[in-house]
């Protein structure tokens, strides 16, 4: 009984540790940041495809404005981790949520007054893509500077803004029920104040050991700080190769698929449905979140990229032309993989802190680069194939995707930081053989 006892206690203090190597004050104010601007960033796509089709546009319409953010971000975001390295990633941060609050707002009104133009809409989109290119590569950083577990940290995000993915469509729907698109986006837009608010309270910690802060002034550094992160990006080829099969997953899987689910379903479900499906995508994610609290795989990626063949589930499902209960629970399969939580941790674990926002920031770029061609090229398949049938062969790409991450052996083999950490001390620690045990 006591042994027991002593156990329980050991396992007590054991998670009271846990939980302070994440959660202080400051964490609390960027957890609440992220899962708000998540909160409103999943209502987005409810708010395009409702108010886009109520004004007479179509699938590549929505594709197109969705387009429009992903073009920009994608574009700049590398001249972001650049800005992160030199400048203030907090107040870079809030700048570019303050830019968005503007332009979400303006997008309000525009659905107000009922005046909606697509090249209006695509304009706006373009700068929130331009604001989030500046705002991203700050996020790699900042979890590290904030909790000393940082899988657990990055899990207990994923978490809530997985929770948010699980509340937002289903608000979205609502408010495009009972008022109209414009509530959805004049709710965007305060989400992006709140977040501001709580960077704007956050106080960080001073940079890790062997952070440094880019040197040098002119386009002459710019550029210099570019090919250094270049250089560390292409130096490590889990990181390169994991990127250059994201390219073909953004293509022919994401890209067409966010699409043309909330068209064909808010077209013939209704935009409620759109809403129910989306959170059980969130509701999947929030258990894949809680499995990476507690998964510590040796191996990182390789259980990663097992636990995302479920993703198939969500395109085929609504491929297929099943029930909304069906698209629902395929919604929820999908969302159950942890692969985000493995690959942050990844990257913030193996990168060093003194190129993490650039590295993190050609992560981001090659990660959706690809996403607005496959978000373009929506529309024109859906009308030349079916958008049932392209959303068949996304499902069936997504296994693809995930035997491809499996084949390369610098990704399967990468080994977490602290078991390899562990491992080396063990080895320095072993005591030389005598020529005796030689022999």
């Amino acid at each position: 009984m006591a042994g027991a006892s002593s156990r329980t206690g050991q396992e007590g203090t054991a998670r009271a540790e846990k939980a302070r190597a994440v959660w202080s004050r400051d964490f609390a104010l960027f957890f609440t940041a992220r899962a708000i601007a998540r909160l409103g960033d999943t209502m987005l796509p409810v708010a395009l495809a409702a108010g886009l089709l109520l004004h007479g546009y179509g699938a590549g319409a929505v594709g197109l404005a969705m387009a429009a953010t992903a073009a920009a971000f994608a574009g700049l975001v590398v001249f972001g981790g650049v800005l992160a390295d030199r400048f203030s990633t907090r107040k870079l941060m809030i700048g570019a949520d303050l830019v968005r609050l503007g332009t979400q707002a303006l997008a309000a009104a525009l659905f107000f007054s009922g005046h909606v133009v697509l090249w209006q809409i695509c304009a706006i989109g373009f700068v929130n893509g331009v604001a989030g290119a500046v705002f991203q590569p700050g996020v790699a950083s900042t979890v590290p500077r904030l909790a000393s577990d940082i899988q657990g940290a990055n899990g207990a995000i994923r978490v809530a803004e997985s929770a948010a993915q699980l509340a937002g469509p289903a608000v979205a729907g609502l408010l495009v029920g009972f008022a109209s698109p414009g509530g959805v986006f004049a709710a965007h837009a305060t989400t992006y104040a709140v977040s501001a608010l709580c960077l704007l309270l956050l106080r960080l910690p001073p940079l890790a050991p062997g952070s440094r802060t880019a040197a040098g002034r002119g386009s002459k550094a710019f550029r210099a700080d570019l090919v250094e992160g270049w250089r560390e990006f292409r130096s490590r080829q889990w990181l390169w190769g994991v990127i250059a099969v994201w390219c073909l997953y953004m293509i022919a899987v994401w890209g067409p698929t966010v699409p043309l689910v909330a068209t064909e379903v808010v077209r013939e479900h209704g935009p409620r449905a759109y809403g129910l499906v989306n959170s059980a995508l969130g509701a999947g994610t929030v258990v894949g979140g809680l499995l990476a609290l507690r998964l510590r795989p040796r191996r990182m990626l390789r259980a990663g990229a097992i636990a995302l063949v479920g993703f198939a589930a969500f395109p085929m499902s609504v491929g297929a032309g099943l029930g909304v209960p069906a698209m629902a629970t395929g919604a929820a399969v999908a969302g159950m993989s942890f692969w985000g939580v493995m690959w942050a941790t990844s990257v913030q674990t193996q990168v060093p802190p003194d190129v993490l926002n650039r590295i993190h920031a050609y992560d981001v770029a090659g990660s959706l680069a690809m996403m607005p061609v496959g978000q373009a090229l929506a529309g024109p398949a859906a009308s030349a194939l079916g958008a049932d049938h392209v959303l068949l062969v996304a499902g069936v790409t997504s296994f693809g995707v995930c035997a491809a991450l499996l084949l390369i052996p610098a990704v399967r083999g990468l080994v977490r930081v602290d078991v390899a950490a562990s491992a080396s001390g063990r080895t320095a620690a072993a005591p030389e053989p005598s020529h005796a045990e030689k022999r």
